[in-house]
């Protein structure tokens, strides 16, 4: 997939801290809300999820804050996957002002649980290709 999945956000007055910017809590909420809008965009729900008896957990997230945002400020919210052999993957995610200035990226490393099992699943990659009516999201 050449271009990463982007979703376009508008921060809100009531999301920043006493120095007027962005809180540092709501990057997260940001790369969650793309991650999940990814997902919904290739078909895949979280009933459809809870159904199937899978869901996705995070295992470790890292965020470098690299620019201030403000209230009114558009960005664009990014999401890649990348996957490797095993029981997790990566997401990579930037979060960039329609000017181009990357005001952050966020890193992180997730699974797909097995709900009752409570493990993860051996081969993520090709349970998300069997759950998306478009698997090329995920970059597959």
């Amino acid at each position: 997939m050449s271009e990463p999945f982007s979703v376009r956000v508008t921060v809100r007055g009531y999301e920043t801290d006493t120095q007027g910017h962005l809180n540092q809590s709501v990057y997260l909420n940001y790369a969650e809300h793309a991650r999940w809008s990814l997902l919904q965009a290739a078909g895949i729900t979280q009933a459809g999820l809870i159904a199937t008896g899978v869901g996705p957990v995070a295992l470790e997230t890292t965020i470098r804050y690299l620019r201030e945002l403000l209230a009114g400020d558009e960005v664009d919210v990014t999401c890649a996957f990348e996957w490797g052999g095993g029981k997790t993957f990566r997401i990579r995610q930037e979060i960039r002002k329609t000017d181009g200035t990357l005001a952050a990226q966020v890193t992180g490393v997730g699974g797909l649980l097995d709900l009752k099992e409570r493990r993860l699943v051996a081969d993520p990659a090709e349970r998300f290709k069997q759950l998306a009516a478009d698997p090329a999201l995920f970059d597959l």
